[in-house]
């Protein structure tokens, strides 16, 4: 790369543009700051298009606007995946967010005391980087999957978008959280359909507008204020949060079994090109939608930076040992809410509070700053 390829040095780069780098960008914004959010999609929202067709927000609109314009809808009503894409791409126009979009970053480093984002044979060098790629980044599937019958239609729930992609015959899903189940009860009107696998736990109350009046809003307080990183409870449950799936919320195993579908035991392996569960049983499917979760994808930012290819230490978003680096939008950053639309605000407006400005050094990552920030 050469000189004209380097725009001038920059307060931050935020990397991600989802509702994460969008709710950041409007507090740096607040504070009048020099930034550029870089986003891999070509509109902003795009994370949540791509979803498959039906899909719904599982928190009432009351719950799901960011800092400074609540979600335009019903408060009790649940937003469909589009209306939240375009809740998302208004949010950046009205705020005249900075955002480049169809910029998807090849590398992340530091140097001399800068970061340097490249993507596109371009480079933005800035005192600060963000990492709000969210929790969605790399889909991941067994590796027993390659040996399924060439003629089995196979589907990642982030490639899934209606029945139609799916052809005649039985559907296994494999995974029973809740994209598991939401996708099962949708196919088993056209397909006979088979559950691979085991809930965390359901919620104990039937979803809908009467859960959002009265019982969302205690879960919403669970998941802000009492399972954090700052309580003896949250500190227990963060590692069983990130390393299961969600308690299902709005299709429960009762739901499954009453619309016909078969629920079964995890799935172990392939034999003969079919599936076969935990208790060795076999299964016939023509197709397999992998609702298996996504792994984090960190290939792309220096080694130096990271903690064996995880997240480095961190205290809430904020790295430790690379001062000028935070991470946002990533499960359980601080609390049980910390990727979602009704706890991504709060994680936002503390980095916004800490982030160094010109001339301000950040003191083990964590700049002087620090103590004023809002919690």
């Amino acid at each position: 790369m050469n000189s004209n390829d380097v725009t001038g040095m920059l307060d931050t780069i935020i990397i991600g543009g989802g509702q994460a780098g969008l709710t950041l960008g409007h507090h740096l914004k607040e504070q009048h700051r020099n930034f550029l959010i870089l986003d891999a999609n070509q509109r902003s929202g795009d994370a949540w298009r791509q979803r498959w067709d039906s899909m719904r927000v599982f928190t009432p609109a009351k719950y799901d606007g960011l800092p400074g314009q609540p979600f335009p809808a019903d408060p009790l009503s649940f937003p469909t995946k589009d209306e939240v894409a375009d809740y998302l791409e208004g949010y950046a126009e009205r705020n005249g967010l900075p955002v480049i979009h169809g910029t998807r970053v090849e590398r992340l480093w530091r140097e001399g005391g800068h970061y340097v984002a490249a993507a596109n044979g371009r480079r933005w060098v800035a005192r600060n980087a963000v990492v709000a790629t969210g929790v969605s980044q790399a889909p991941k599937v067994p590796g027993f999957a390659a040996e399924l019958a060439p003629s089995t239609v196979q589907l990642h729930s982030s490639q899934y978008r209606n029945p139609g992609q799916l052809q005649d015959g039985p559907v296994l899903v494999v995974g029973l959280g809740n994209s598991g189940a939401e996708i099962a009860l949708e196919v088993c009107r056209t397909h006979p359909t088979t559950v691979a696998g085991k809930p965390t736990g359901e919620l104990p109350v039937k979803h809908g507008r009467t859960a959002a009046r009265y019982a969302l809003p205690v879960v919403r307080f669970v998941g802000l204020h009492v399972l954090t990183l700052g309580t003896p409870v949250g500190w227990k449950a963060a590692p069983i949060f990130t390393a299961h799936a969600t308690p299902l919320i709005r299709t429960k195993t009762k739901d499954l079994a009453a619309a016909g579908v078969r629920l079964v035991p995890r799935m172990a392996g392939v034999a003969d090109g079919q599936p076969v569960l935990a208790d060795g049983t076999r299964l016939e499917a023509a197709n397999v939608i992998w609702c298996t979760g996504f792994r984090h994808d960190f290939s792309w930012i220096d080694p130096g930076l990271l903690d064996g290819g995880a997240l480095p230490r961190q205290h809430r978003g904020v790295a430790l040992d690379a001062p000028g680096l935070f991470f946002l939008g990533q499960e359980f950053l601080y609390a049980a809410a910390s990727a979602t639309l009704p706890g991504v605000g709060r994680d936002a407006r503390y980095l916004a509070g800490v982030i160094p400005h010109a001339g301000q050094t950040a003191q083990g990552g964590i700049s002087r700053g620090s103590a004023a920030a809002a919690a």
